[in-house]
């Protein structure tokens, strides 16, 4: 019989509603935690910039049981897709389960000796602590702002400019006769290039330190989610582990492998002119295909062509009035100078002697099944899985963790098991395949379908792959579909 246990998920976006509604459906009691006045994570409006956007589509970007709407465009804009997660958490009934503008401020072991932690939190100015059974870490890998500074700006402040994450452009008209400066070269870069320029900024400037392969949502003629989101493609990288009889049938293909690949890149070059924009990447693409590969935002090689958007490549080495100044000597006129840099990967809530168990020196994730780490007992990971389907990764490591944490895992790994693995998976990133060890190891991608299979696989489900072997093989990921495959693992219920 698996005992009901209190279980704190920690997060209210996309990660901790899958959460919230996995640990409930087997009878846990869910104490949801969530900082901001609103579910959404980074979909919540206060925390989006002018017309974001999925970079997935949308039978892509959903949970299993709950289509997006059909008049919603292929690629979902930002309040859509805010709507969509709370039509998700009204049908699960999760607003129940949850305290909004709460802060988790530490975590420790729990001082009664029994299994859990003792959270301490924090909401309209009064602080207290809960226990808890279990805990689901659901923030993701955006939670925290990534703040950096430059010399010089305080005095570019003080004359008049303006700095800001990427994050806190909520307005177009910020934008408007202004000299924009963008630092970065990731979707969100380029987002916000093609909105300042669309909305009568004085001038753009993208400065970007490397070129990176970009994908557009159409590869001559075709949405990528029909080239690239296939276990055919998927099976042309250089996965972990693997039968000798698999290493020995992908060598042989190596020479079409490397053909597949350099068609793919000669189409890329040809469709975005990269030559022309000295955006070829040093690095193949098979070798950089990872959570960090950013799809295209529409209007920004245009912005490049009519001189609406201008690439830099560079970094920022200090601020003037009225001016940054770049690693390459030049000065650019900016007022408003907005840092795409990301946000912050860490959980700074957790007692540092655990964060060292959990976080190697060279900032990699020792985690097993990119969830769970046997020297943190009683605590997992929703959404550390980071991939181009977000949402039906979260969803399918919230099924997976929950029954880990019951015990109920057809595949239950034994400690020994789970450090194995851990330190093979580092190994496998750091040796053999690099780019694996974006955002500290956490993402899946472009390894979607092999992480799934693990998955279900550990969950006992008699169906993993769709009766029509074509479309297994040649098809993106279906949400139906894997729902139907989470069904056919066994059920239980906690009391």
């Amino acid at each position: 019989m698996t005992k009901r246990k209190t279980v704190a998920v920690i997060g209210g976006g996309v990660s901790g509603l899958a959460a919230a509604k996995a640990f409930d459906e087997r009878g846990h009691r869910v104490l949801g935690l969530e900082r901001s006045h609103d579910f959404g994570g980074v979909w919540e409006p206060s925390r989006s910039y002018p017309d974001v956007q999925t970079q997935s589509p949308k039978d892509l970007y959903r949970f299993t049981d709950l289509p997006m709407p059909r008049d919603y465009p292929e690629w979902p804009r930002g309040p859509q897709v805010h709507a969509y997660l709370h039509a998700y958490a009204n049908k699960h009934k999760l607003e129940r389960l949850y305290r909004l503008n709460t802060n988790v401020v530490s975590m420790d072991r729990r001082q009664d000796g029994r299994p859990g932690w003792t959270l301490t939190l924090d909401a309209a100015g009064r602080t207290w602590t809960e226990d808890v059974d279990f805990v689901a870490i659901c923030t993701g890998q955006f939670s925290d702002k990534n703040i950096i500074t430059h010399p010089g700006q305080q005095d570019f402040q003080e004359a008049g400019g303006q700095v800001m994450h990427s994050s806190e452009y909520t307005d177009p008209a910020m934008a408007r006769g202004k000299h924009v400066v963008v630092l970065g070269g990731s979707k969100s870069a380029t987002d916000l290039a093609v909105n300042a320029a669309r909305n009568g900024a004085g001038s753009v400037t993208m400065v970007y330190r490397e070129p990176v392969w970009r994908i557009p949502y159409f590869v001559g003629g075709i949405n990528f989610k029909r080239l690239l989101y296939m276990r055919a493609q998927e099976q042309q990288f250089n996965g972990w582990g693997g039968s000798a009889l698999g290493k020995a049938v992908r060598t042989a293909c190596k020479p079409l492998i490397w053909a597949n690949f350099r068609g793919l890149e000669t189409l890329l070059k040809f469709q975005l002119k990269l030559k022309k924009w000295d955006m070829v990447p040093d690095v193949p693409i098979e070798k950089d295909a990872s959570c960090s590969l950013p799809i295209v935002t529409p209007g920004l090689f245009e912005g490049f062509e009519n001189g609406s958007i201008r690439p830099v490549r560079g970094t920022f080495m200090a601020y003037e009035p009225g001016h940054v100044v770049l690693s390459t000597g030049e000065k650019i006129p900016c007022d408003l100078s907005v840092l795409a840099v990301g946000w912050k990967l860490g959980i700074p809530y957790l007692a540092r002697e655990f964060r060292d168990k959990l976080i190697e020196p060279d900032g990699q994730y020792r985690v097993y099944r990119l969830s769970v780490n046997p020297d943190l007992p009683d605590m997992g990971f929703v959404g550390f899985n980071s991939s181009f389907c977000t949402i039906l990764s979260a969803e399918m490591i919230a099924n997976w963790l929950v029954r880990f944490a019951d015990g109920q895992l057809d595949n239950q790994p034994s400690d020994g098991e789970m450090r194995t693995n851990i330190d093979e998976m580092l190994h496998w990133r750091r040796q053999e395949r690099p780019a694996a060890q974006v955002y500290g190891g956490l993402c899946s991608a472009p390894f979607h379908f092999r992480h799934f299979d693990e998955l279900l696989k550990d969950m006992g489900a008699t169906k993993r792959k769709r009766a029509n072997p074509l479309a297994e093989q040649f098809s993106y990921p279906n949400a139906d579909a894997y729902g139907s495959f989470l069904d056919s693992a066994p059920h239980y219920a906690a009391s």
